[in-house]
């Protein structure tokens, strides 16, 4: 009844994702007339409109800048001022910072038609010329010295549309389609955007990623592997690059490295989940302020989201000091031998119970069958031979309905389920 009345309302007021895509689409077609004045303009003024909205963000910001900067300067030069001032102070600067993220907010709303179309113009530009010829900023001359796709010709810069990216010498050859964008708008918005492997989501990342690295904040770009996380640093890295962005991949310097650091503070840092994790981590331990490698937090694009924040987060990253060597060895030394007598003994229960569940459900007695079922389940739930049991044809389910017998009124008769085993998993 109630999957009925579901599929009713949806046909009158439509899905939750259409309605988004709904709200999503005026949005993009503010940046699709975006995009269709910039054709006409010359590659330095194409530059020159990203410097017109970090300017942009930058005066509407400069109020509460202004008052985040007294304060601090305030903490910074009075040395005998009380605990509770401080305090008074640090809390204030922390409602100002919350305040100024909201501004933010709203002005990165305004700018993003103009910011997406300056994104896309961007790449069409390097899929249609093999080079872009522009006036040389301090940015190009430096970038000139380490990468093989800026060249100087006297106060010009060329930039070509190939470069290397992961080893494979790539031309650029992509430019945003309509439903980028609103994948692009999607991850602005905080949300998850799934798209189909082959859609584009690498570039898709782009957008936010150049409107978000406007506001001088820094933005991760959190990848599953370090092949991707360079890759993409790599690929992608060009577009941004040409405005004036600094990007860098974690992934590539050791942990707590100079090098490291420095590319914590690009404007688009991207990285692998693991690396970004255990950074956290690590600074977290750190003894000074000059041993901590990341900034505070901004804006952050994950890929692969399901995996990361579900799968992978099975896994806890764990991190700890150097452990001396002493009694806590001798321990394990001890506790050893009788863990695995423990672990040898509860297999052996785990072996009779699962073969007394055969038994019983091969004689076709499943209300008997689900109680060493359950037991064995509980004891050893990766137990090999018991995976292989449950994927016989209504055994699973019969481990469901015992389970959810036991699960009843709070578990109360859970304790009896147990009471064989020496322990139980819980996964």
């Amino acid at each position: 009844m109630i999957e009925i009345i579901s599929k009713g309302l949806s046909k009158v007021f439509g899905t939750k994702s259409e309605r988004d895509i709904k709200e999503i689409l005026p949005l993009v077609e503010q940046a699709k007339e975006e995009y269709k004045k910039l054709p006409g303009i010359s590659n330095d003024q194409l530059r020159a409109k990203t410097d017109e909205l970090r300017s942009k963000i930058n005066n509407d910001l400069a109020e509460i800048d202004k008052q985040i900067d007294e304060l601090q300067s305030k903490l910074d030069n009075q040395t005998d001022m009380g605990i509770h001032e401080k305090e008074e102070i640090f809390n204030s600067i922390d409602q100002l910072e919350d305040d100024r993220f909201k501004e933010l907010e709203k002005i990165l709303a305004k700018i993003l038609p103009e910011a997406f179309a300056i994104v896309r113009e961007t790449a069409r530009r390097f899929k249609e010329n093999e080079s872009l010829e522009v006036s040389a900023s301090m940015f190009d001359k430096n970038l000139a010295q380490s990468k093989d796709y800026v060249d100087l010709q006297g106060e010009k810069a060329i930039w070509h549309n190939n470069w290397e990216a992961a080893g494979n010498r790539i031309t650029w050859d992509m430019v945003h389609y309509d439903v980028q964008l609103i994948g692009g708008i999607v991850l602005h918005q905080g949300k998850a955007a799934e798209m189909a492997t082959g859609e584009g989501k690498t570039l898709v990342a782009t957008l936010p990623a150049f409107l978000n690295a406007l506001a001088g904040r820094g933005v991760h770009i959190v990848t599953v592997n370090n092949y991707l996380a360079t890759r993409d640093s790599e690929w992608m890295g060009p577009i941004f690059e040409f405005h004036g962005l600094r990007v860098d991949c974690i992934d590539k310097y050791e942990p707590h490295s100079p090098e490291r650091q420095q590319a914590y503070k690009s404007d688009i840092t991207y990285g692998t989940n693991n690396e970004f994790g255990f950074d956290y981590l690590r600074d977290n331990m750190a003894r000074s302020p000059e041993e901590l490698v990341q900034r505070r937090l901004h804006y952050a694009m994950v890929d692969e989201v399901d995996s990361v924040l579900i799968d992978d987060a099975r896994t806890p990253l764990i991190i700890s000091g150097p452990v001396p060597e002493g009694e806590d060895k001798h321990e394990f030394h001890e506790l050893k031998p009788r863990v695995s007598k423990l672990h040898d003994e509860q297999r052996k229960i785990v072996q009779n119970y699962l073969a007394e569940a055969k038994k019983l459900f091969g004689e076709g007695n499943e209300k008997e069958a689900g109680l060493p079922l359950f037991r064995a389940y509980r004891g050893m739930p990766k137990y090999k031979p018991l995976i292989k049991f449950l994927s016989e044809t209504g055994v699973r389910q019969l481990l469901q309905k015992t389970e959810n017998f036991y699960l009843q009124d709070n578990a109360k008769q859970m304790p009896e389920a147990d009471e064989p085993l020496f322990f139980t998993i819980d996964e």
